[in-house]
């Protein structure tokens, strides 16, 4: 591993950079969180996608930097959120899995603890106004609902796009309701139709270009957890035209029926997201807030079907690579060095520590977290390497492997060099035994500590779960 490795064309004086960059700044940094739903490693042209086209993600990667080792904390939506916002491990704070369901689902008994401390909350105590505008996914009782766990704000849906009564739910589980549009507490629209969901990615889109306009004067976090590229796909007709511009397609039919050109569907809603973030970064300079404000984009688990997880082996529900390696583009002009790229090994887990440390706050004490402050990685400091000597990944609650710099070992004994086969294919355990004695031990030691009661906590429970009303 050889920490990150600068790419810019013209000299940059890195050593001042690093040194001054962040202390120079007077006013606590913004932050955005762009998390979307479902986005494989290979979806972008950042990452090597030949088929979308994201001239918006390939500026801001220009102008800031690429992690090509960046994980998501579990291949499933619930779990991969509960860790951004508690920089833990799913099984630590108990939502590795759902109730009833591998993730959470409409009147699900369980959700993210409101004892948890949220990355939200621990901005919030630093003065920052916070807004959470699109897909939750970590209970929808009142008590784990985003209001009560540190946003000011919240615009959105509860759950997954496809918790409606068009699509069947599990056998066991509660039915599915009308999908739920949601301001702070209250129902205010129901997303009705596929012509609805297109419309989504805008609405959280246009709702974010408003908080931040509103919050300009004052520092703010903004968390947009977008409900594309879910399943059931669909976008507005214009990215659907233009995402199918060789084929005659029906408009009708684009709107209606959710299984209709499902590579078009692909296709649209990664460029609509890349136009989003376009959205997103161009309002942040024409507000002059480019120097002090940190964007990251990345993905809560690798792609469902249709998706392309490029090099890698595997796609969302997984813990090969292609479930749970995201991409993800750091932007901060000033002080992320442009057109850089870092493989250091980091994860979702790390923004609650490393906005805290940006912001004077403090991670929370009182509890174990996992995260890191990846802040010299950001920063493109000349000796910066991973903080990780040990990521494990698991699949829903089961450990199945662990990395440790560039070696990968699974429970079952494979042993694979990332550095040299990044798509899995070759497994070298027989030729160092020492690296599988040593990984192993990483894997005892993670199984005494998570399965350890004291050292985990309790999700939340609620007794008597409702429907919104």
């Amino acid at each position: 591993m050889n920490g990150c490795l600068i790419k810019s064309v013209g000299i940059v004086l890195l050593g001042i950079l690093c040194a001054g960059a962040v202390s120079a700044k007077t006013q606590k940094p913004n932050f955005v969180v762009i998390f979307v739903d479902d986005m494989g490693y290979g979806d972008i042209e950042p990452f090597g996608s030949k088929q979308n086209k994201t001239p918006e993600l390939n500026r801001m990667a220009e102008e800031g930097m690429k992690f090509t080792s960046f994980y998501a904390a579990a291949p499933l939506c619930s779990p991969s959120r509960a860790a951004l916002m508690t920089g833990c491990y799913p099984k630590r704070v108990g939502l590795d899995v759902g109730s009833i369901h591998a993730v959470l689902l409409a009147k699900d008994a369980h959700g993210l603890n409101p004892s948890e401390k949220t990355i939200a909350e621990v901005l919030k105590d630093e003065g920052y106004a916070t807004a959470c505008i699109g897909k939750w996914h970590l209970g929808d009782q009142p008590e784990f609902m985003p209001n009560n766990q540190g946003f000011d704000t919240y615009f959105g849906i509860p759950y997954s796009n496809n918790i409606w009564p068009f699509e069947k739910h599990p056998k066991g589980a509660p039915a599915y309701p009308p999908l739920p549009l949601m301001r702070n507490e209250k129902i205010v629209e129901i997303v009705e139709d596929m012509g609805d969901q297109a419309q989504l990615c805008r609405r959280f889109t246009e709702e974010a270009l408003s908080f931040i306009k509103e919050n300009r004067d004052q520092p703010f976090f903004v968390y947009l957890p977008h409900t594309s590229v879910h399943h059931p796909r669909t976008a507005p007709v214009e990215f659907l035209k233009r995402a199918g511009k060789e084929q005659n397609l029906d408009e009708e039919r684009m709107l209606t029926d959710k299984k209709y050109a499902m590579n078009q569907r692909l296709r649209a809603q990664v460029e609509e997201l890349d136009w989003s973030t376009g959205q997103v970064l161009d309002c942040i300079r024409d507000l002059g807030l480019a120097d002090n404000t940190l964007v990251i984009f990345t993905s809560d688990n690798g792609p469902s079907a249709g998706g392309s997880s490029g090099p890698l082996k595997g796609n969302k529900g997984k813990s090969f690579e292609g479930g749970m390696r995201e991409p993800m583009i750091a932007w901060w002009p000033g002080t992320i060095p442009a057109n850089t790229t870092c493989d250091e090994v980091a994860t979702v887990m790390d923004l609650l520590p490393t906005f805290a440390a940006l912001s004077g706050g403090a991670v929370p004490r009182d509890r174990i977290i996992d995260g890191k402050n990846i802040m010299p990685l950001l920063r493109g400091d000349e000796e910066a390497t991973s903080p990780y000597h040990a990521f494990f990944y698991h699949r829903r609650d089961v450990l199945e492997a662990v990395r440790s710099g560039e070696w990968k070992l699974t429970v079952k004994g494979e042993l694979y060099n990332l550095d040299e086969d990044i798509g899995e294919r070759n497994n070298v355990a027989a030729q160092h035994p020492e690296v599988v004695e040593r990984l192993r031990g990483y894997l005892a030691a993670c199984r005494a500590d998570l399965n350890d009661p004291d050292h985990c906590r309790a999700v939340g429970h609620n007794s008597n779960p409702q429907y919104l009303e």
